[in-house]
């Protein structure tokens, strides 16, 4: 390292320590390339293949398989994944659609099985899309041979990935998941029946045998052939849905993100059926022009500001975004200029003024914004779900020394997914179903076969005059929106530095999982005790879960920054075992 890269490095942490964050996120410095990720081995997975001459495509995709071997909570084979990609030389942004789709499931039937079969076991299996997701965007935009991509996975695999504190904290917290039944499950991540020790080396040899055929058939050797045979083969045998035409049918799709203008930027966002962006776009859109006293952000007036947004923005969230045709549509209709002005009035204006506005689609009413006690009891239940269940995902980005960027999430939807692995596949599956909506058939998130569930993951990446300024995303369930709407305010409309925005204390709102409760206010503990106080007395339930750091409930943020000198900076929120590093 230089010495002005060092003197720089020196003064950003002196500046965030000054600045009394909780967290210290210390920023890196690279020129040519970056890969931000949650695994050591896996970032140093991607910037081995970037070194190598692979482009951000080719990093992703060793990256986002590594990433399944390091964290089989996380993400893998058997999950989802949402991925941008900005194309330099086009300055395009497009978005990868692979999550997971349900099988060929009776509906009718499925809604009388018991709840606990939507999160734990093969009948809350979805079609996985993280491969397809992969092969699509490099088949696209990949510039090495796709084997090449793969094999630093297979050799992690084979070799053994190294438990870290927080790997393990994980593992702890589901170890009742590992022993529950699943032979599979418990073979591999109990190895001798005990939970894996730190620092300990754990490998995944039926994994790495299922990742050779990957990499050599491609996306047949996932979804069609003997990989897709074992999985259907233990769903019929576990009550699943799945068959092999379901997988033989199952496509990633590329489409556009969505998008805003704010505070002379753009910002683009996964597309639906995540559902991140319509949390985040119409509250920002809505106090685009309030100046938060020119002072903290976390003060519990500001807090109480965003929280009456919110209030309102969050159940058209429900009523807005699923896989279906007509959700693009719906969701810009939520961000038009008269939703966002009803929405500003609702919040802020006098009683008068605060009316709900009804508008017709097609025959049926949708209401933005609709917030009365009928539509809040209608998505209650969803949202308490999501609320209470800390979601297995990752995020990790890769830019190329071209300026290439992908930004991606991707999930298993709770942590180890289903809790099985299909004998002989060593791939954890994804527990997808629980993403559907199951207490209203009206719902636009309704189970069907085929359909794609919700989710909340955002990869998000936001350009200055067309070009990239940052790229963003974080794991943490129905937290990914808010930790994203925070940080986003913090630099866009407060001028903060990203180390100091995503340092700072994270905060969440939920709704009331009774009828008769109030509205939630969380924070991590390094929140004022005064603002606390001063929230209760505004009608919040304050919640403060953890300590600022334990990266339990409060996911961690992975960014990287784009310098006009052409340099990047990552960063790589310690909230979680994430690892920022270029060349």
């Amino acid at each position: 390292m230089n010495k002005s890269v060092f003197i720089a490095l020196v003064s950003l942490v002196v500046g965030a320590l000054r600045a009394n964050v909780p967290v210290t996120v210390v920023p890196v410095t690279a020129k040519n390339g970056m890969v931000v990720a949650a695994h050591p081995q896996a970032t140093a997975v991607g910037v081995a293949v970037l070194k190598a001459g692979g482009n951000a495509i080719d990093a992703a995709v060793a990256t986002s398989l590594a990433l399944g071997v390091a964290e089989p909570y996380g993400s893998g084979l058997g999950g989802k994944l949402m991925l941008l990609y900005f194309e330099a030389k086009t300055g395009r942004t497009f978005a990868v659609d692979a999550m997971d789709a349900a099988g060929s499931v009776d509906v009718a039937s499925y809604l009388k099985r018991p709840e606990d079969d939507r999160s734990y076991g093969y009948g809350s299996v979805c079609v996985p899309g993280l491969a397809a997701g992969l092969w699509a965007a490099h088949e696209k935009w990949g510039s090495r041979p796709w084997a090449d991509d793969v094999r630093p996975a297979i050799a992690l695999a084979r070799s053994g990935v190294t438990i870290l504190p927080k790997t393990r904290e994980f593992f702890v917290e589901q170890e009742k998941k590992l022993r529950r039944g699943d032979l599979e499950i418990a073979r591999l991540y109990l190895p001798g029946g005990r939970l894996p020790d730190v620092d300990e080396s754990l490998r995944n040899e039926d994994l790495a045998r299922t990742m050779e055929i990957l990499a050599e058939k491609g996306r047949a050797g996932f979804y069609r052939g003997p990989v897709a045979a074992a999985i259907v083969a233990a769903s019929e045998r576990g009550g699943g849905a799945l068959t092999l035409d379901d997988f033989a049918r199952y496509e990633a799709r590329i489409t556009e993100p969505v998008s805003i203008a704010f505070c002379g930027h753009t910002l683009m966002c996964a597309p639906p059926p995540a559902s991140g962006a319509a949390l985040i776009f119409p509250i920002l859109k809505v106090l685009e022009s309030e100046t938060f006293g020119g002072g903290p952000l976390r003060t519990a007036v500001n807090l109480d500001k965003i929280g009456r947004v919110w209030r309102i923005v969050s159940p058209a969230v429900s009523l807005t975004i699923a896989d279906v045709p007509e959700s693009r549509f719906l969701f810009e209709k939520l961000m038009a200029p008269d939703s966002i002005a009803a929405i500003r009035a609702k919040a802020f204006g006098p009683p008068e003024k605060q009316k709900k506005v009804a508008k017709t689609d097609g025959g049926r009413i949708v209401e933005f914004p609709g917030t009365d006690e009928s539509e809040r009891l209608a998505v209650r239940a969803e949202s308490a779900f999501a609320e209470s269940a800390m979601a297995a995902t990752t995020h990790f980005i890769v830019v190329d020394r071209a300026g290439n960027i992908v930004c991606a999430t991707q999930s298993q939807s709770l942590h180890f997914g289903a809790g099985v692995v299909p004998p002989g596949t060593g791939i954890v599956m994804n527990d997808s179903m629980s993403n559907f909506t199951f207490i209203d058939d009206k719902s636009i998130n309704c189970v069907a076969p085929g359909k794609r569930s919700r989710s909340t993951i955002s990869p998000t990446i936001v350009l200055r005059n067309g070009r990239p300024d940052f790229a963003i995303g974080i794991p943490g369930s129905a937290r990914i929106p808010t930790a994203l709407l925070q940080v986003l305010f913090d630099r866009l409309t407060l001028h903060r530095p990203l180390a100091e925005a995503i340092g700072d204390t994270r905060v969440h709102y939920s709704l009331p999982f009774r009828s008769d409760d109030k509205e939630a206010f969380e924070a991590e503990m390094s929140f004022p005790h005064a603002d606390s106080e001063a929230l209760q007395k505004l009608g919040w339930r304050v919640n403060l879960p953890e300590k600022a750091g334990g990266g339990h409930h409060f996911g961690g943020i992975n960014a990287v920054q784009f310098n006009a000198d052409g340099t990047l900076i990552g960063y790589a929120d310690p909230r979680r075992s994430n690892v920022a590093a270029g060349f």
